[in-house]
């Protein structure tokens, strides 16, 4: 039962953090979409991991925040219903969606309450680092799933350097920044830190124990992939230069897997 406050709260604190960041989600590169290069990026890599959609075919987003992924998914031609739970979120991502075959709601990864074998697709970007649980979340989108359908999730683990020459980048990012005029530290930093302390990957969001659990949770063709480039190059021209090192010494990534079937 104490566990189950925790989360609980720990839910409450995350939905409202991400409310309060939804008056600036949308003026951040990495997170809106600033150029067509960046956007074809997205749909090549959701299309090389989950498919373009038969006739029919309906992909869950989860954590939809202001709607970008949706709308990637939509235009690969699927029927999306996207989750948040934030509804401060919500609200953006209606205004932008208006039109489009995508339904938004507010509720939990965790426990979508949508029926089995109901989707082709589960889709998110930068959710399961906050998860307070992500195994039940990964039983939960296997139980969503039809049998044959795809998972894809991308994320980043902040906390460990890349394989490679991530430590590097790591120690020229931190120069780079003392040599330049960075902005200060947003007001949200502290709770941001707050949070992190306390989820499932508080020590790092790594992919091989995403892949770990997805296979637990029943899933197979498990498959790590780091080749982000286009996309993060096209981000880039967005930000200055000590953030793009900062960036690329992180270890960002989508994994993906089937459901049998």
């Amino acid at each position: 039962m104490t566990a189950l406050h925790h989360n609980l709260s720990l839910k409450d604190e995350i939905r409202d953090f991400w409310s309060m960041r939804s008056e600036t989600f949308d003026t951040q590169p990495g997170h809106e979409i600033f150029s067509p290069e960046e956007r074809q990026g997205w749909l090549a890599l959701f299309a090389r991991h989950l498919g373009a959609a038969a006739p029919g075919a309906k992909a869950l987003d989860l954590a939809s925040g202001t709607g970008v992924i949706s709308l990637l998914l939509a235009e690969l031609g699927y029927g999306v219903t996207g989750l948040d739970l934030s509804e401060a979120m919500l609200a953006r991502a209606r205004a932008k969606t208006a039109g489009k075959p995508i339904r938004l709601y507010a509720g939990d990864a965790e426990d979508t309450l949508e029926e089995a074998g109901s989707y082709d697709v589960v889709a998110t970007r930068h959710l399961v680092w906050t998860l307070p649980d992500p195994p039940a979340a990964f039983r939960e989108w296997h139980r969503v799933l039809k049998p044959g359908g795809r998972v894809g999730i991308v994320d980043v683990d902040m906390t460990n350097p890349r394989p490679g020459n991530g430590r590097a980048l790591r120690l020229l990012a931190k120069l780079v920044r003392r040599l330049s005029t960075p902005k200060p530290a947003p007001a949200y930093a502290a709770a941001h830190e707050e949070i992190v302390s306390r989820v499932y990957f508080s020590q790092g969001c790594r992919p091989e124990e995403i892949a770990r659990l997805l296979t637990e949770a029943g899933f197979v063709d498990v498959v790590i992939d780091r080749d982000l480039g286009a996309i993060h190059r096209a981000q880039g021209r967005f930000m200055p230069l000590y953030q793009r090192l900062e960036r690329a010494s992180q270890d960002r990534f989508i994994v993906s897997a089937r459901k049998p079937g």
